[in-house]
């Protein structure tokens, strides 16, 4: 049977994920201008923009390269066949587990309570590297290449060849991750599987027992691992007068945000991203740009997500095979969870996480490997079923029955 010709790619994916880093880098010009100060010279009492040791826009310098570096990333992502992904799949998931095993012995924490990076001192514009955001990537495809092609529909109803399976390469590349302990990336993690679980067809049974295991192992991490609990604690008890770093990062975002009112204060204009507001140009760069774009245009960057887990769940309702439906469902739900928890985070919705933006904040190892996946999503969508990739595709479709998580189109 010949191959199926290339189509044209997902234009609106393409673009939103463009306007988001084009409002990543504008934001990081705004508010990047404290922490390079911090960064390039930390011993000066008075700095000045215009000392020679004083580097004001370190941090954008950085920031640009990096998107520069993942948009190249993307490209090359992009002009790969996406079955590439899946004859290396299981080389790329034992890459993940070893980095994810390697950072538990010589990785850094980088002055946080997680030792997640593994620092790359050498490496301009750079300097560390995550492996959970590895992790993620390789989750994705090997799961997507294991339930494709490896366990068919009615090993998948079995506990043991089905439910085991998963669970153990699931928990095998998560359970690295909660050892850090990054619970964030974890829970990230926990969405992505559960999705791609789902979308292979499990049973429901499957869910009811793999929940109430999860539930279980939160109630142990939360009664044993102290930092988890004040985050619960500062979350579901704020107090105005609260002074520990958990619950003084959610107040400040929220003050940040509703001093940007409707409009906002314009660019350079925020104040809590000077004195107040930690990690203001990383985990909390949602809430340093509402104080200034307000709410009007914060609410656009918002749609613009919304627009990404759309069109990449358009992708994967169209893709061609079972493995691309999968590693598309997957990437999408991972670019959304990550976005929509952190979100959350800064609205004061959740506790604490520690999770980037994807797109916007300043991070290499989720820049590129977002970036990466958005390539590998793009090339998804030019080998879509009935013109997915148009946003007038409704109008082109065959009319067809609907089929409960894709169980005849890849049966």
């Amino acid at each position: 049977m010949a191959r199926s010709r290339p189509k044209k790619y997902d234009h609106i994916l393409l673009l939103a994920v463009l306007a988001l880093l084009m409002i990543g880098i504008v934001m990081i010009t705004s508010i990047g201008v404290p922490k390079s100060i911090r960064i390039s010279a930390p011993d000066l009492a008075y700095p000045d923009c215009g000392d020679a040791t004083v580097d004001c826009y370190l941090i954008l310098k950085n920031h640009v390269v990096r998107v520069a570096l993942g948009l190249i990333t993307m490209l090359f992502t992009w002009k790969i066949n996406y079955r590439f992904w899946k004859n290396i799949s299981p080389l790329i998931f034992g890459v993940g587990v070893a980095l994810l095993t390697f950072v538990l012995f010589g990785g850094d924490d980088n002055n946080t309570f997680a030792t997640s990076w593994i620092n790359l001192p050498g490496v301009p514009f750079v300097n560390s590297l995550q492996p959970s955001e590895i992790g993620k990537f390789a989750m994705i495809l090997y799961l997507s290449y294991l339930f494709s092609e490896k366990i068919s529909k009615a090993q998948l109803e079995d506990w043991k060849e089905g439910f085991l399976k998963f669970t153990m390469i699931a928990g095998s590349i998560i359970g690295l991750v909660v050892l850090q302990p990054d619970f964030g990336s974890a829970l990230v993690m926990v969405v992505i599987a559960v999705v791609i679980y789902f979308l292979a067809e499990a049973p429901l049974k499957h869910f009811l027992v793999g929940g109430s295991i999860v539930l279980f192992l939160i109630m142990i991490a939360v009664s044993t691992q102290p930092h988890i609990r004040k985050r619960i604690n500062a979350y579901l008890n704020p107090s105005p007068e609260c002074t520990e770093e958990d619950c003084w990062q959610t107040r400040q975002a929220n003050i940040a945000i509703g001093s940007g009112g409707f409009w906002g204060k314009g660019l350079t204009q925020g104040i809590q991203k000077s004195y107040w507001l930690p990690q203001a140009s990383d985990d909390f760069i949602f809430a340093a740009s509402a104080e200034e774009l307000g709410f009007f245009r914060t609410t656009l960057i918002v749609l613009l997500y919304f627009l990404i887990a759309y069109r990449g769940f358009q992708i994967a309702s169209h893709a061609p095979n079972k493995f691309a439906m999968l590693t598309a469902s997957g990437i999408s739900s991972w670019i959304s969870a990550q976005a929509f928890l952190n979100i959350m985070v800064n609205t004061a919705l959740a506790p604490i996480t520690g999770v980037t933006l994807p797109f916007m904040s300043y991070g290499g190892s989720s820049m590129l490997t977002t970036l990466a996946a958005i390539g590998v999503l793009l090339n998804i969508s030019q080998f879509t079923k009935t013109y997915a990739y148009r946003s007038d595709g409704g109008r082109h479709r065959r009319t067809r029955r609907s089929q409960p998580r894709y169980r005849r189109r890849y049966s």
